[in-house]
C-alpha cells in the first residue's frame, strides 16, 4: 500500500533503535495481521537481550546531554515533532486502521491526539514551575526545582498503538528525559512508523539516542525493562493482572510506575436527561474502536421512567451499525483485534446468559475473514460476576436504577475506576455525581459520555485502574525529581527549630 511506503514499512523491518536502527539479522521475527483481513501486512525482526543493552547504553548517553539542554530548547524538539506529524497525519491514521482496525476517523483522531499533546508539551516546556518559600531562619530561603528523572520506560497497549506513546514521549522529552518505548506486539508496525517520523526530527536537532524503540517478547526485553534499576520510571498502559505485575517488579526495585489499567465505566442517565443525547454518547462509547478503549462504556445505570425509551432509540441505532473495512469511510465498526478478543467476547456473553441476564441485541461472531462481531446489548444485575470484570470487546450492560443514589452506589459498585458520566438537567444531581460521594473513578462528566477525552486534563484512574496521571495538567510531575534546596545568603550558622548546637550558655 502506498501510504505504507510513505511511512517507511519497506521489507524486513528492524524493530530496535538506539540512536540508529540496529541490524536484526538472526532475530527472531514477528508478522503482523491486518485484523480486518487476516493477512500480513509487515514483519519486524524482534530485540534481543544484546539489543536491549546497546539500546539502553545509547539512551543513558544521550540523556547525560539532553538533561542540560534548556527546556525551551527541547520544547522546540517537539514543536517540530507536531509539525511532522502534521505531515504524516494522514498515512499514520490509515496504518492505525489497517493494523490495529479501528475506523479511519478514530485513526485520525489518534493522530491528532499525538499532535494536540506535542503542542501542549511546547508550551509547558517554559512552565516546569518550582516554588520559592520563606524560610524560619533569617537570610535564608527555600526552593524546590524540578529536574529530569532519566532513562524512563514506555509500554503502552494495542488499542492506542500510537497516542498513549506521546502522551508519555512528549512530556518525558520536554522533561528532559530520555525513553525506551516497547509497544504492543499487536501493532509494532505503527510504533516502527511513528519512530521513523521521530528520528527525522531527532536527527535535525541532533538528538539522536532520546527516543528509542525496543520490538520484542515481554518475557524477554519487557521483564528485562521492568527489572532495570538504570530505569527509575515505567508508564504502563495494559490490563489489570500485567499491571499489577509491572506494579509489583518494579516497586521490589523501589522504582516508579505510571499505570493505566482497565475500566468498566458507566454512564448514568437519569428520569430528567436529554435521551437522544445520552443515546448517541453511550453508542460512541460502546461502539467506538468496537468496544476497545479503555474508556470503552461498558455499563449504562439508567432511571427505570426512561429505560424503555432508551433501549428502542439504543436498538434501533445499533441495527443500523455499519461493520466492516476500517478504511471504508463509511464503516462505524471495525474489527476486534485478534480472535483471542472474539472469544473473550463470546465467553461473556455466555456469562450473562448463566447468570440470567437477557440479551436484547445480537452479540454473535460475523463469519468470514477478519475478526467482525455483532455488537451486544443485555440486561443484567451490576452484582454479576461478569458484570464486574472488563471485557475489551463491544458488549454493553443496561442496569436499571430508581434514584441518584441508587445510580452512585451501583456506579461505584465494581473493582475498576477510570471513566464515568452522568446525564441529567438536575443541577443536584450533576454536582453530586463529581462530589466527593459522588463518582470515585479518575474521570467524571457531565452530559458527555465516557470516552474521548482531551489532552488538557490528567488522564487516569483509580482503584484497579491502577492511579496513574498521563497527558495534560500537571502529570509532568511524574516524568522529573523535585529537588528541595535551603540557601544561605548571610553570614550566620542558623538551626531550625530554634536548636542551639556547641555554643556556650
Amino acid at each position: 500500500m502506498e501510504f505504507m511506503k510513505e511511512l517507511g514499512l519497506e521489507g524486513v523491518l528492524s524493530g530496535t533503535y538506539a540512536g540508529e536502527w540496529i541490524s536484526a539479522e538472526g532475530r527472531d521475527k514477528l508478522v503482523s495481521f491486518s485484523p480486518a483481513s487476516g493477512e500480513a501486512i509487515g514483519t519486524i525482526l524482534q530485540t534481543n537481550e544484546e539489543d536491549y543493552e546497546r539500546v539502553l547504553k545509547s539512551s543513558t548517553e544521550a540523556w547525560k546531554k539532553w538533561r542540560m539542554t534548556p527546556a525551551p530548547i527541547r520544547g522546540l524538539v517537539i514543536r517540530d515533532l507536531a509539525d511532522e506529524l502534521r505531515k504524516f497525519k494522514e498515512p499514520l491514521g490509515k496504518l492505525v486502521s489497517l493494523e490495529m482496525g479501528k475506523i479511519y476517523q478514530e485513526g485520525l483522531g489518534e493522530v491528532q491526539e499525538m499532535i494536540d499533546i506535542c503542542d501542549f508539551a511546547v508550551g509547558l516546556s517554559r512552565q516546569l514551575y518550582g516554588k520559592t518559600m520563606p524560610s524560619e531562619r533569617p537570610e535564608h530561603r527555600i526552593q524546590e526545582q524540578w529536574h529530569p528523572l532519566g532513562t524512563i520506560g514506555i509500554i503502552t497497549a494495542f488499542n492506542f498503538p500510537v497516542a498513549v506513546y506521546a502522551w508519555n514521549a512528549a512530556l518525558a522529552a520536554v522533561c528532559g528525559d530520555a525513553m525506551i518505548w516497547k509497544p504492543s506486539s499487536k501493532a509494532p508496525l505503527c510504533a516502527v512508523a511513528v519512530q521513523n517520523i521521530v528520528n527525522r526530527v531527532a536527527k535535525r536537532h541532533d538528538c539522536q539516542g532520546v527516543f528509542n524503540l525496543i520490538i520484542g517478547k515481554g518475557s524477554t526485553v519487557g521483564e528485562r525493562l521492568l527489572q532495570d534499576k538504570r530505569v527509575p520510571l515505567i508508564s504502563f498502559t495494559g490490563s489489570v493482572p500485567m499491571g499489577r505485575h509491572v506494579g509489583e517488579a518494579v516497586g521490589a526495585r523501589l522504582g516508579r510506575t505510571i499505570l493505566e489499567l482497565g475500566g468498566n465505566n458507566a454512564v448514568v442517565v437519569m428520569e430528567d436527561a436529554d435521551i437522544d443525547n445520552a443515546v448517541n454518547s453511550v453508542f460512541f462509547g460502546a461502539v467506538g474502536t468496537s468496544g476497545q478503549r479503555c474508556t470503552s462504556t461498558r455499563r449504562v445505570l439508567i432511571h427505570k421512567d426512561v429505560k424503555d425509551e432508551f433501549i428502542s432509540k439504543l436498538v434501533s441505532k445499533y441495527q443500523h451499525v455499519r461493520i466492516g473495512d476500517p478504511l471504508d469511510p463509511h464503516t462505524v465498526m471495525g474489527p476486534l483485534v485478534d480472535e483471542q478478543a472474539i472469544i473473550a467476547f463470546e465467553r461473556a456473553i455466555d456469562e450473562v446468559k448463566k447468570a440470567g441476564g437477557k440479551i436484547l441485541y445480537a452479540g454473535e461472531r460475523i463469519e468470514g475473514k477478519g475478526s467482525f462481531v455483532k455488537p451486544c446489548i443485555a440486561e443484567v444485575e451490576n452484582h454479576y460476576k461478569i458484570v464486574q470484570e472488563e471485557t475489551f470487546a463491544p458488549l454493553l450492560y443496561i442496569i436499571e436504577v430508581n434514584s441518584i443514589d441508587d445510580a452512585i452506589e451501583k456506579h461505584n459498585d465494581v473493582p475498576q475506576g477510570l471513566s464515568s458520566s452522568i446525564f441529567t438537567r438536575n443541577f443536584h444531581y450533576a454536582e453530586k455525581f463529581v462530589s466527593p460521594e459522588g463518582s470515585d473513578c479518575g474521570m467524571a462528566n457531565v452530559n458527555l459520555g465516557t470516552s474521548g477525552a482531551e489532552i488538557g486534563g490528567a488522564f487516569g484512574g483509580e482503584k484497579e485502574t491502577g492511579g496513574g496521571r498521563e497527558s495534560g495538567s500537571d502529570a509532568w510531575k511524574l516524568y522529573m525529581r523535585r529537588l528541595t534546596s535551603a540557601i544561605n545568603y548571610g553570614s550566620e550558622f542558623v538551626l531550625a527549630q530554634g536548636i542551639k548546637f556547641g555554643e556556650d550558655d
